[in-house]
């Protein structure tokens, strides 16, 4: 596809960026400008991408799970692996008329190193068609047990960085509230969860901790930041866990047995095959 040279006429787009992505993307409108809304969204696009740049140096395969339309994968292909002579993008996800799209996108982009599959992040963990070990694996909004699903691939692929957004954390706000009755008679500290609105926002909060704490047990420095402003999304808590030369991949020593007695103290010890392996 040839280059098009977009900064003189849109200032805010990267040169050489594919007008006709940015337009399926519906970041440009069909009659290619930008309006308040669309503008907005290019930020958040260049935001995300900020953070993830850095990872793909060296990188020569890239996992997207639960890619839904593939924004993502299109993005980092277009603005970092179109010009480079190496490295592939593998979208993952259940909804094949989505894969389908994808795939038709990337053929009328000529994104020859762009494959969609339509599988569950199991499936893909067992696929021969996927390489036995994958650089970068992403998972934005990936819903509840999902992103967790999506961590375990990344571990068995040996990934060197996995980012990702969480979204919906209903597993551990349901195991708070059913154990709340026993939970109240043992500790005051069960108030925090009484109420509904609160097991599901301290549910969200622990379920991102006991993450981070796992991912450091297998050896991973992780980063959490906000992703964008909280006036655009109430989901953008960002974790990146990588894999560095300084921590030469040592786990966490105490980080296993410090997950292990947050789900004691918050009496959901049944989620310990999900969060301490």
């Amino acid at each position: 596809m040839r280059k098009q040279d977009t900064a003189a006429t849109i200032p805010e787009i990267r040169p050489g960026q594919s007008l006709e992505l940015l337009k399926e993307l519906h970041i440009l409108t069909r009659d290619g400008k930008l309006n308040q809304d669309t503008r907005r969204k290019l930020k958040q696009v260049y935001h995300l991408y900020q953070f993830i740049e850095p990872l793909l140096a060296g990188a020569q395969t890239v996992a997207d799970h639960g890619a839904g339309k593939s924004y993502l994968g299109f993005i980092l292909y277009d603005l970092y692996f179109r010009e480079r002579e190496s490295g592939h993008i593998f979208g993952i996800e259940t909804r094949r008329e989505l894969v389908e799209k994808s795939r038709e996108l990337a053929a009328r982009l000529d994104f020859g190193r762009m494959s969609f599959f339509h599988a569950t992040v199991e499936e893909a963990t067992r696929s021969t068609a996927l390489p036995e070990r994958i650089d970068v694996v992403t998972a934005l909004h990936a819903c509840n047990t999902a992103t967790d699903d999506a961590i375990r691939f990344a571990l068995t692929k040996k990934a060197k960085h996995i980012v990702l957004v969480p979204c919906c954390q209903a597993e551990v706000a349901a195991a708070l509230r059913a154990s709340r009755r026993e939970s109240l008679a043992k500790t005051p500290l069960a108030e925090l969860w009484r109420h509904p609105i609160h097991a599901r926002e301290l549910g969200s909060h622990l379920t991102n901790v006991l993450r981070c704490l796992l991912l450091e047990a297998h050896g991973y420095d992780v980063t959490v930041t906000e992703l964008v402003g909280w006036e655009h999304s109430l989901k953008n808590e960002l974790i990146i866990a990588s894999k560095t030369p300084q921590n030469n991949g040592r786990p966490r020593q105490n980080a296993r047995e410090r997950a292990a007695a947050i789900l004691r103290e918050f009496n959901i010890e049944e989620l310990a095959p999900r969060f301490t392996y």
